[in-house]
């Protein structure tokens, strides 16, 4: 299975990387930043100056991420724009929003099913986009 590495397109790769993490970006701080701090029960209370981690933690554990959804579509031969969507529902719903919603049900996080809908859509859209972006873009 590894041997199939070398069929990823790593353009494609690095592009879903970019977008997911600006997707992430203007998600946070710009279209949902009092939805996603009222489910932490952190309402007017997130640094106006976070930490370093936060700006490149992110892409650091979505990289992985991509390159396994990047291995699987070589491994299961997705070659569609409508079979890279089923695949990006599939693994969407069933690994990372579900995995989101685990993580929510927690006592550290106060509101877990709006956590849950705010990362969650978050990870749906990331990995939908994603999808697409390494089914246009096949390594040469």
């Amino acid at each position: 299975m590894l041997q199939k590495i070398s069929k990823i397109s790593w353009l494609g790769v690095f592009i879903s990387l970019v977008f997911y993490s600006f997707l992430g970006w203007l998600w946070f701080t710009i279209l949902f930043p009092n939805q996603y701090a009222n489910s932490l029960g952190k309402l007017g209370l997130m640094p106006a100056n976070p930490d370093p981690i936060y700006f490149y933690g992110p892409p650091l554990t979505i990289l992985p991420t991509i390159i396994t959804t990047a291995l699987m579509m070589v491994l299961l031969n997705i070659n569609t724009n409508k079979a890279a969507i089923e695949f990006a529902l599939i693994i969407g719903l069933g690994f990372l929003v579900a995995n989101t919603f685990d993580i929510a049900i927690n006592p550290n996080i106060p509101h877990p099913m709006s956590y849950g809908l705010v990362v969650g859509g978050f990870h749906m859209i990331g990995i939908l986009v994603s999808c697409l972006i390494l089914q246009a873009i096949p390594k040469k």
